[in-house]
């Protein structure tokens, strides 16, 4: 229904999200449950931080797999951006939500809309859900997934958050029984911004109503080329930050009962980027050796970051072969051994993907017209009026 959607998706990511509110995805609530208390991530420890929280309404109508292989293709350069945003001197954390919506497969009582995630930082399990979408055809009602974003997400009061929605397509923006303006106004009292993306021509975007959309919250209206295709630029770089990234992945103590499941995970995902080109697979891993990649839900090194871990309740049952059975102090050494190596080997990987950014982009042709350009152009602008700062 939709070849023009190919690019929107992106928008989807960006993504490039982050509360640390305990009420997150399904997922991690359930990884919580299935871990020792103190293994839960706390929240206290991160009340005062600031968060970039972006919500990703995705059109899965007809003809949209080309805008789903786009957001593939750019997760991670979009991530990678965001991780570089600073705030106040502190740099935020990301939290995606993903939604589809104008797909005959969902339930017509609530608007074809379905919430695939709520916010998460969990990059994997974002990544999973995006290679997991199907498309068929259907109604698309911007106004009504717009307001379902709003009220489902826990979008938090912290002024300091950026706060964004972005939301792709082609149809008039003003289809469905929840008018744009009432879902703008919504957004507006919630200090969300809304940014739409029309996958065509300009002007045709604005009389269907897109631009007015964005309008309402100060959003930005982005018309994007359709056609374009990700070019991937591979650097003199990549074979060294592909070895670094297999070395990375060696440094994670899966424990507790989803650790194997997710280091599968992690797997796969270096895997599907992998699929795209060496040079996506280069951009996963700079963002897993960024603050951004977090799996304290599942990795013994990141969970005993948290204020309230103890070693004392660790349980066997819960560590991995090579801990079991081990005084607190032996498996205290064992982590930070893992740990130091695994910061060598991240700053290992920035140092190198510095260059490969430098050298990326003398090779990149200037007026690239894609999502990721017009996504990211739209959250720094929006990000400078709370005194967000790029390195």
């Amino acid at each position: 229904m939709k070849t023009v959607f190919k690019q929107s998706i992106l928008a989807l990511f960006f993504v490039s999200l982050t509360a640390c509110q305990a009420k997150t995805k399904k997922l991690e609530t359930t990884v919580a449950l299935n871990q020792p208390e103190t293994h839960k991530p706390t929240t206290a420890s991160k009340a005062n931080k600031q968060f970039i929280k972006v919500a990703l309404l995705l059109d899965t109508s007809n003809s949209m797999d080309g805008l789903i292989d786009q957001a593939k293709a750019q997760l991670w350069e979009i991530v990678n951006e965001l991780s570089y945003a600073k705030c106040n001197a502190m740099k935020p954390n990301l939290q995606i939500a993903l939604y589809e919506y104008g797909n005959d497969n969902l339930n017509g009582n609530e608007g074809y809309i379905r919430q695939v995630l709520a916010f998460s930082q969990d990059l994997d399990e974002i990544s999973k859900e995006l290679f997991s979408l199907t498309t068929r055809g259907g109604n698309e009602y911007c106004g009504y997934v717009i307001q379902t974003a709003l009220n489902q997400l826990q979008w938090g009061n912290n002024p300091d958050d950026l706060k964004l929605i972005f939301i792709a397509g082609n149809e008039p923006f003003t289809q469905g029984r929840v008018p744009y303006k009432v879902a703008g106004k919504l957004a507006h009292s919630k200090d969300v911004t809304v940014n739409t993306i029309f996958c065509g021509d300009y002007n045709q975007g604005i009389s269907s109503y897109w631009k007015d959309g964005a309008d309402v919250t100060h959003g930005n209206y982005m018309a994007i080329n359709h056609n374009h295709e990700t070019v991937h630029i591979a650097s003199p770089y990549d074979a060294s930050i592909l070895e670094l990234n297999n070395k990375l992945n060696k440094t994670y103590v899966a424990y507790g009962s989803y650790g194997k499941d997710k280091m599968e995970l992690q797997a796969e995902q270096d895997v599907n980027a992998q699929g795209y080109s060496e040079a996506n697979a280069v951009s996963r891993a700079v963002s897993k050796s960024s603050h951004l990649y977090k799996n304290a839900s599942w990795d013994l090194i990141d969970a005993s970051e948290a204020a309230s871990f103890e070693y004392k309740n660790l349980k066997d049952s819960d560590l991995p072969k090579a801990l079991q059975g081990k005084s607190k102090e032996e498996i205290k050494s064992y982590l930070d051994t893992k740990r130091n190596e695994r910061k060598a080997i991240q700053e290992q990987i920035q140092d190198l993907n510095a260059k490969r950014k430098q050298y990326v982009a003398q090779q990149q042709k200037e007026g690239n017209n894609s999502l990721e350009n017009a996504m990211l152009n739209a959250i720094k602008s929006q990000a400078k009026k709370k005194n967000y700062k790029w390195e």
